[in-house]
């Protein structure tokens, strides 16, 4: 894809096991979300956005990047998840480019970081890098790409705090992170007490930018990125997810609930299963929510 100079190539890593052998409610394995990486691209140079966390994931990624022949001027994380920048030092040791993220980004880093013991490193024992926080802020979140902006929008609470998206007007393109999802299960364990209605105000957000397309942090490969179903898809999800919250008695019928709702999407489900969990744990009296929160994934 091509406009005025810029265009843009997206790589989908596949979901990757995670080592809780118990099956979801419906019988299947456990599996994470495809990751999307996104470069933006320029006659010579280019933006690298997103990319994954585990070491194959990175190696795969690495080779990609490589392929496109193009110089890295930044690594970009639009939130804190570490999924999203585990693998941020590799890529910017490979390609002698700097770490960039909003403030906001930055502090929920830091936050993953002391996670890692409890979650990230038991669910993926091994195959995730040393990641210390290298990110850096840029002057007014402004990046320039051959003298195109990409502007680092801090939209808040999407599926966690203080998250952001990469708008790159002269391609019309939003690159969401997660603050968009394109044909998965969302991740909603971190939207307790108003969660979902900050979530909406940040798809609201995206939306005033009028995108044509927009990049999900976590999506099908064979779906477009067409800015309009995007959005309406993900809004839709988010009602469907408050309504059984409202509806659903238990975790296991919420889950149940919302893959009958979207039986076309068929990545994400252990995110839901996780999501439910804590939320429904959240609910007993005198809940902890760190145990919830870490709880919730084995």
């Amino acid at each position: 894809m091509n406009t005025h100079s810029l265009g843009y190539a997206v790589h989908v890593s596949d979901p990757v096991p995670i080592s809780v052998t118990d099956p979801l409610p419906n019988g299947e394995a456990r599996t994470f979300q495809p990751i999307s990486t996104t470069l933006v691209l320029g006659a010579r140079d280019a933006v690298l956005i997103d990319p994954p966390f585990t070491t194959g994931q990175i190696e795969e990624v690495v080779a990609w990047v490589a392929a496109a022949g193009k110089n890295i001027t930044a690594v970009v994380a639009t939130h804190g998840h570490g999924d999203h920048w585990f693998g941020d030092n590799a890529f910017a040791q490979r390609f002698d480019a700097p770490v960039v993220a909003t403030a906001g980004t930055i502090a929920v880093m830091h936050g993953n970081v002391e996670a890692r013991p409890f979650a990230w490193d038991r669910l993926w024992p091994g195959q995730i890098p040393d990641a210390p926080v290298t990110a850096v802020t840029v002057p007014e979140d402004t990046l320039s790409l051959e003298g195109h902006d990409l502007h680092l929008i801090e939209v808040g609470h999407t599926d966690t705090e203080r998250t952001s998206v990469v708008h790159v007007p002269d391609l019309g393109l939003v690159v969401a992170g997660d603050a968009l999802y394109n044909g998965a299960h969302m991740y909603i364990g971190e939207s307790a007490g108003g969660g979902l209605a900050a979530w909406r105000d940040a798809i609201r957000t995206v939306e005033a930018l009028a995108p044509r397309s927009i990049v999900a942090g976590h999506k099908n490969r064979d779906l477009d990125d067409d800015a309009g179903r995007v959005i309406e898809e993900t809004r839709r999800y988010l009602d469907d997810a408050e309504a059984a919250l409202q509806e659903c008695a238990s975790a296991t019928e919420f889950f149940q609930t919302m893959i009958d709702r979207h039986p076309d999407l068929p990545y994400g489900k252990t995110l839901l299963w996780v999501g439910a969990k804590i939320l429904y744990a959240l609910r007993e009296p005198g809940a902890d929510p760190v145990a919830a929160a870490v709880g919730g994934w084995f």
